[in-house]
């Protein structure tokens, strides 16, 4: 788990521990962005029932897109986190 005297040393990287919590948050504003953009669209239906569908549809697309993209990103970050915790473990054994 994560320990503040992790932030002052270079033996660990912080950033595995806490790439979980970015994601959620990187959610939890899509969805904001979300429900803003369907009140916008809800406002739209109003004055213009066929630019308010077709806003709708795209809002609800662009969250999912935007909470696949953000899962994307955090695996990829922590993807690269692996391969340098495993590049170590080859030079650690090369150096025996």
């Amino acid at each position: 788990m994560f320990n503040i005297s992790d932030l002052f040393q270079w033996e660990r990287f912080v950033t595995p521990s806490i790439i979980k919590l970015f994601f959620w948050l990187a959610i939890v504003i899509i969805i904001l962005f979300g429900l803003s953009g369907l009140a916008a669209a809800i406002q739209m239906i109003a004055t213009s029932p066929g630019a308010g569908a077709i806003m709708v549809v795209t809002t609800l697309l662009g969250v999912v897109v935007g909470i696949l993209f953000a899962r994307i990103v955090a695996e990829f970050v922590l993807i690269v986190f692996r391969i340098n915790e495993h590049l170590g473990v080859i030079l650690n054994r090369g150096e025996m």
